[in-house]
């Protein structure tokens, strides 16, 4: 595939490649030269709520986060 940089050095990435790699708006790419050739792979962001989403266990009788949080560290 072939791609022509812009006026102010940018590149549009072909379609084909955003949608094999699912990038969409607002991905983050990081970008290397590697022997004379241009690297880009996408940068996998540390989200907290989806690193923690599901490991959370359910405590009968808390009506608060505050008391969950309160339980859930004095195990």
């Amino acid at each position: 595939m072939k791609t022509t940089v812009s006026e102010r050095g940018q590149i549009t990435l072909p379609k084909a490649i955003r949608t094999s790699l699912g990038i969409k708006p607002g991905t983050v790419l990081e970008i290397a030269l590697e022997d004379g050739k241009i690297s880009a792979w996408k940068r996998e962001e540390s989200d907290s709520v989806h690193t923690w989403r599901g490991r959370g266990k359910p405590v009968a009788g808390l009506n608060t986060t505050d008391d969950y949080l309160r339980v859930v560290r004095e195990e």
